[in-house]
């Protein structure tokens, strides 16, 4: 099979038909799950798309291997665990995953997280925020420069496997923090609770066969690849609701 056909294969349909009593939600407005948010969907772009920052087998094997095993994961701990699935969202899963297994919260934050992080990546060259969450990134950091050394630092900080964000909270104002292993900040159980605009892998398997342990030269290349338009987007509908 071509590497081609694999990026367009979706795996591991959800066989989980029980119900739990947790209220629905919609997904993420400005992330696109063209089928049902419990399965792996396609990479829109090829493996090779994010070169030279991110090299074409470490993407593959990243969604081939990791990524495609949280999505079989959540689904066989969502069938085990009576999650209805065409009621309950996975951000509402999120938002109660302290009632479920440490499974259930290691695969559906793994699937979520790494669904958020194929699409706040583009082939580059990046550009920099614009429009609203340009204005909202000066007001809360001071400028572009100060945010990108806070996300940085906090990613360089995450001691472990884990994941760094740029969060919008309930009350409309921007922060960045760190999460722990496959954690998010949608999760009734985070530190610090808000809306993910953007995200950034920092587990080993990320980075580690293009610059083995120098996670700080992955973290400066990776600015290369934001998608700031899909990061404003989504920004702008967080705040319209």
């Amino acid at each position: 099979m071509s590497k081609s056909s694999q990026n367009r294969r979706q795996f591991l349909k959800n066989t989980g038909k029980a119900g739990i009593a947790l209220a629905t939600a919609p997904i993420l407005s400005s992330w696109n799950f063209s089928s049902n948010e419990f399965q792996q969907q396609a990479l829109p772009y090829a493996y090779n798309a994010l070169e030279p920052f991110i090299d074409a087998l470490t993407m593959e094997i990243h969604y081939t291997k990791h990524a495609a095993t949280y999505a079989k994961n959540v689904a066989d701990a969502c069938t085990a665990e009576k999650v209805n699935t065409d009621t309950t969202s996975l951000r509402t899963l999120l938002a109660n995953i302290s009632k479920f297994s440490a499974k259930m919260r290691n695969n559906a934050g793994g699937h979520f997280n790494h669904e958020f992080f194929w699409q706040i990546m583009k082939p580059s060259p990046a550009t920099v925020p614009q429009n609203e969450l340009a204005e909202a990134i000066n007001k809360t950091f001071g400028s572009f420069t100060a945010f990108q050394t806070a996300f940085s630092d906090a990613a360089k900080a995450r001691f472990g496997s884990g994941w760094a964000w740029l969060i919008v909270k309930a009350d409309g104002q921007l922060a960045v923090c760190s999460t722990a292993n496959q954690d998010n900040p949608l999760m009734d159980i985070a530190e610090m609770k808000g809306e993910p605009i953007i995200g950034l892998d920092v587990w080993e398997h990320a980075y580690y066969l293009k610059y083995q342990n120098k996670r700080p030269d992955y973290i400066n290349n990776w600015w290369n690849l934001v998608n700031w338009e899909l990061a404003n987007k989504h920004f702008v509908s967080f705040n319209k609701k």
